[in-house]
Parts: C-alpha cells; sequence; structure tokens
C-alpha cells in the first residue's frame, strides 16, 4: 500500500525524505507529501501524482527541518488529490498512515459533532484529529498517540511528528509493517527496511501491535500490552543499488534479467551442491506425517501455488489443495487428516495471506511461510519459515519474486517427496541436478527477448488475447494472462487447452492473438492438436515451445518463440521469464506504465 519514512536529522532532512520515497515509489504513487518542524512549526509540502510533482512543489516552496516525515500515497478512502495527500496535520500534529481505519466514519462523525473540523476525504485524517484533542486536553505526545489508537479498528502503520518536538517521532503498527532505523545520532522510521536502506543498515522490525518513541540518540519500544520492551537491532544486506534501475528502461526489465539470480539464490539455499541433496533449514514441519497440504496465496503467489500443487502431488504423492487467501478465509476449510498449510507471499505482509494464517494455527495446522521477506508479519507468526532469495522487488507485476517462489515450490516438494520416502537418493540426485541447471536455462530464455519483443509488438493493438497450456504450463498461461492484464490494461485469459472445446473456442477469431504454451512433454501432443483446432478457425498462434517442439509442430502457428530445451519437472520456471517478457513488451508497445500500473500497489496489506 502506502511508503511511510520519517527521519530525525543532523541535518537538513527534506531531500533526504524525497529520496526515501522515490524508493518507496512502487507501494503508492497516488500523491505524495512531506512535513518538517520550522522554528518548532509543522510545515507541509504535498502533491497529487507522482513524486516528480512533490520535487516541483518544493522548488516554489522550498522546506527546511531536521525532523521530518514523508508519504507516497496509494488511495484507499478519498479520490488521489493533494487534499488528500498525506501528511495529515493540525497545528499540533501531523500523521503518515499505511492501512485502513474500518471505523473511521464513525468515529469522524463523532469528531465531527464535537466541531472538529476536517480537511481532507481520507481515513487516516481520524487519526491525526483524535491525537490532537488528546494533546488538546493535557495528554503528552506518546499518551495521546495511545488513546488515539485505543478507538481506531483496522489495519496501520503511522509515524507522527510533534509541534514542538524537534527531537521526537512516535511510530506504530497493528496489521502494517514498520521498521526503525538505527543511525549515528539520528534515527528513521520506515515502511519497509528499503525506505532506510540509504542511511542505515541496522534495522528493528517492530512486532504487531508495538509502539516505538524516537529521539536521535534512542529508541523506546512498547509492546500490544503498553510495556517496555526490547527489540532485536539487525544489520539488513540490502544495499541502495539494489533498488536502483541500472541501464534498464524500468524496473520490470531489470527484475526479469535478475531472475537467473533470484532461482540461483533460492536453490542454492536449499541444495548441497556437491552431495545433490537436499534440506530445508529450520523447517520444523515433518512431511512424512502430513495428509495434506494447503497452499494459500493471492494474485500471482497464488499462482505460484498452482504449479507447486503438480510438484507435490505428481513428486511428493502429497494431496495438496490451492486456494486464493481471500476465499480461503471464508470457505471454512476442513482438512482430511493431518494438514500443513503453506502460505506464498513476496511481501510477507499481504493482509487476506496473514489472516488465513492465523485461520489455519486457530484450526491447530502446522503453518510454513514461503516469503521474500524474513521479517515480516507471515514470517514472523508462521511455524517454519522457507525462504525465497529473489532480493528487493519494486515493480509492481511480480517477476523474479515468482520465479523464486516456483523455485522454492520445486526445492520443497523434492525434500518433501525424499521425507516421505516418494523417491530414492538416486531420483533427489537427478531432481536437485535438474533444480541447478534452471538459472542457466532462464538466462537462455531471456535472450530471445528480441523475438518477444517482435511478437509483442504485433499484439499490442489487441482488445483480448487468450493463453493455453496443459499440465504444468495451465497455471503459467494463468500467470501470463495476470501479467499481461496488470501492465498493459488488455484483456486476457488463461486456459486450460483441453478446456478449449468446452465454451472458449467461440472467442476464437482472425484478431485474437492466441498463445500456446507447450513444452516438448508427454503432452505436448495434445497441445498441438488444440492449436490445431485454433488454427483451422483462423486464429493468429503464438507457440512458445523448444526445438523439438517446434520441428513437432510444423506450420500449425503463425509465429514461435523458441525456449531452451527444459526437462518438464523444471519447465514452468524456464517458460516463465518468455510470459513475463511478453507482458512487458506489449505494455512497452501500448505506452503504459510498466513499473507502476494505474489502480495496483506492490504490497496489499489491507482487505
Amino acid at each position: 500500500m502506502c511508503g511511510i519514512i520519517g527521519i530525525l536529522g543532523q541535518q537538513g532532512v527534506t531531500a533526504r525524505l524525497i529520496e526515501a520515497l522515490k524508493r518507496l515509489e512502487y507501494r503508492g504513487y497516488d500523491s505524495a507529501g512531506v512535513a518538517t518542524l520550522v522554528d518548532g512549526l509543522i510545515e507541509r509540502r504535498r502533491a497529487h501524482g507522482k513524486i516528480k510533482n512533490l520535487e516541483d512543489v518544493l522548488v516554489q516552496k522550498p522546506l527546511a527541518g531536521l525532523t521530518g516525515i514523508g508519504h507516497t500515497r496509494w488511495a484507499t478512502h478519498g479520490a488521489p488529490t493533494t487534499r488528500n495527500a498525506h501528511p495529515h496535520a493540525t497545528t499540533r500534529v501531523a500523521v503518515v498512515h499505511n492501512g485502513i481505519i474500518e471505523n473511521f466514519r464513525t468515529l469522524r462523525s463523532e469528531l465531527e459533532a464535537e466541531g472538529r473540523i476536517f480537511d481532507s476525504e481520507t481515513d487516516t485524517e481520524v487519526i491525526t484529529q483524535l491525537i490532537s484533542l488528546a494533546l488538546e486536553l493535557g495528554a503528552n505526545p506518546k499518551e495521546a498517540v495511545v488513546e488515539a489508537l485505543k478507538r481506531v479498528r483496522g489495519a496501520f502503520a503511522i509515524a507522527c511528528l510533534f509541534a514542538g518536538e524537534n527531537d521526537l517521532l512516535i511510530g506504530a503498527r497493528q496489521g502494517s509493517p514498520l521498521v526503525v532505523g538505527v543511525g549515528e545520532g539520528e534515527m528513521y522510521l520506515g515502511s519497509d527496511g528499503i525506505a532506510v536502506a540509504p542511511f542505515t543498515n541496522r534495522v528493528i522490525y517492530l512486532d504487531e501491535g508495538d509502539l516505538v518513541v524516537l529521539t536521535r540518540t534512542s529508541h523506546a519500544i512498547y509492546d500490544a500490552g503498553h510495556q517496555p520492551v526490547t527489540r532485536e537491532v539487525k544489520s539488513v544486506a540490502a544495499s541502495a543499488a539494489a533498488v536502483e534501475k541500472g541501464n534498464y528502461r524500468h524496473y520490470m526489465q531489470k527484475e526479469i534479467h535478475e531472475e537467473p539470480d533470484a532461482a540461483a539464490r533460492t536453490i542454492g539455499h536449499y541444495i548441497d551442491p556437491l552431495e545433490e541433496t537436499l534440506a530445508l533449514p529450520n523447517c520444523g514441519v515433518d512431511f512424512a506425517v502430513i495428509d495434506q497440504l494447503w497452499i494459500v496465496g493471492c494474485g500471482t503467489a497464488y499462482l505460484a501455488g498452482r504449479v507447486g500443487e503438480y510438484w507435490f502431488e505428481q513428486v511428493a504423492g502429497l494431496a495438496c489443495e490451492v486456494d486464493i487467501a481471500s476465499e480461503f478465509r471464508y470457505r471454512e476449510p476442513v482438512a482430511a487428516g493431518r494438514a500443513a498449510a503453506l502460505f506464498i507471499s513476496q511481501s510477507g505482509e499481504t493482509a487476506d495471506t496473514l489472516e488465513a494464517l492465523r485461520l489455519c494455527k486457530r484450526k491447530g495446522w502446522k503453518t510454513i511461510a514461503v516469503v521474500n521477506v524474513p521479517e515480516s508479519s507471515i514470517a514472523r507468526e508462521a511455524d517454519a519459515i522457507l525462504p525465497t532469495l529473489a532480493g528487493p522487488e519494486i515493480g509492481v507485476a511480480s517477476t523474479k519474486a515468482f520465479v523464486a517462489q516456483l523455485s522454492a515450490l520445486a526445492a520443497i516438494a523434492v525434500a518433501a517427496a525424499r521425507t516421505r520416502q516418494k523417491i530414492d537418493r538416486g531420483e533427489e540426485r537427478h531432481l536437485c541436478h535438474l533444480l541447478m541447471e534452471t538459472p542457466r536455462l532462464i538466462g537462455e530464455a531471456i535472450k530471445v527477448e528480441a523475438a518477444i519483443a517482435a511478437a509483442a509488438k504485433e499484439s499490442s493493438h489487441a482488445r483480448s488475447i487468450i493463453y493455453i497450456g496443459r499440465g504444468m504450463s495451465y497455471p503459467i498461461a494463468l500467470e501470463a494472462a495476470l501479467k499481461l492484464k496488470e501492465i498493459s490494461y488488455i484483456h486476457a485469459e488463461g486456459y486450460a487447452a483441453g478446456e478449449l472445446k468446452h465454451g472458449p473456442i467461440a472467442l476464437i477469431d482472425e484478431v485474437t492473438p492466441v498463445f500456446a504454451i507447450a513444452p516438448y512433454d508427454h503432452l505436448f501432443e495434445k497441445t498441438i492438436s488444440n492449436v490445431q483446432e485454433i488454427a483451422a478457425r483462423k486464429g493468429r498462434v503464438t507457440l512458445f515451445s523448444d526445438a523439438q517442439g517446434i520441428e513437432e509442430a510444423g506450420d500449425v502457428a503463425r509465429h514461435v518463440i523458441e525456449a531452451p530445451k527444459a526437462d518438464p519437472f523444471v519447465a514452468p520456471i524456464v517458460y516463465s521469464p518468455l510470459i513475463h517478457l511478453l507482458a512487458y513488451h506489449v505494455a512497452l508497445a501500448k505506452g503504459t506504465d510498466v513499473d507502476q500500473p494505474r489502480n495496483l500497489a506492490k504490497s496489499v496489506t489491507v482487505e
């Protein structure tokens, strides 16, 4: 959702607030703003749209101050206007907020009845008004924040700046992440580690319900029961360079080209390359005694789970169900025997996925987190953490994180198969060898980018696009359609190829592009039969396959994209950069905003 930064500095903070907001713009880009203390008074600068607009405002009206907060917004309550941009402020306090206050209408009505004047349409301003009211009634800043948060219901991470308090920032979190950065004579608050990475590598990850009181030389943390607690200061490896575009045109393009490294890091975490054995470090879940595995996620993470379902059932012989977190929560899932649940999330803060995890814990099921942020809420609340090592991902449309998720799921499935004695030592070595080859094959797949760009240009004028696949290529077709929708705004659907005759073939005509994902495997002939049915109706087919598949297909497809030869076990991972590049180049040809598509945010921390 939204991005937060706060700095208690020894020199002017505005430039650094802007620097941090640029790194957080992937979290929200509807509006942005900063507030500092100038001679003890709160001064704000805000602008609708992207951070460049805020920079223009600051050129016209510079902002001094050694203490400040900043925010980049993804609109929930209230239109994306300057009036609704954060920080929201009274003469006493300024607040930035990530999340949603569910009871804001009731609170706003009560406060307005008491004569409070609201300047925006946002839910956030309720927090500002409640804190300001408590200050007016004599509370100190910490007491005022505590009193205000007692009344709000929902998810939030906040940072608060107080008039007349040049050496004070207060932050709190409930359902949305917030971190403290520890510097030398300076302190920082951020919605994630990327926010504070340019300033310090020493970070405190606040726990659920924590409140923190910062001065330039101290941090005091209080838990949900308002008792003082100590949280560990950790060194983070994410460097400033990890979130730069480098020579690439967009973050998404850069991150697709980083997919081989993301796969290599993740696979390397689980495999001993010398012994070709798999281990799940600190897993804590014995797959030998599990009768059923649930896989839960949202969006791209859910689709990674759809691929994982094949691996767990075909390789590990483990009954597997995959569900969307927002649906899983409300269907009263029933376990057939001893159950475990595996939760996939890039950020580890996805609200529906987190609540689904909590539901499973209440049921007494073992829970596993497959996340890219090991200090995230999902990771900390799960019984076991099995990380993906994609590194920071800035583009809203997930690419390298998806590949890392697939890599982790494949490795976990092999480890589960060995534990369940579904494979012998020789088969384990073979599958480990296949996984270790995967990063190289992904790199080879990326080399066909020019051919994909040509196919994308031709398809960029389409009103609708169809993807088909069988077996593990079916969820890859779903992922391809999702990526295209996200960044090009072209309607796209993924279908199981065998379902064409059950309805979707009615959509085939001379103008609708069809992309068939068909590695040369045991299902290839069946998929090509479906391609022939499309071609017979003058459909425009582009075939994704390897050299042998392309040769066997003959001239049934109008265009072909050649993928490297990959064993069916790892083919879903190897074909992922191809469909990501296709979506990227279609969006590029259309001229849409690739990294920050409309209406979307990177981390969905509210329902």
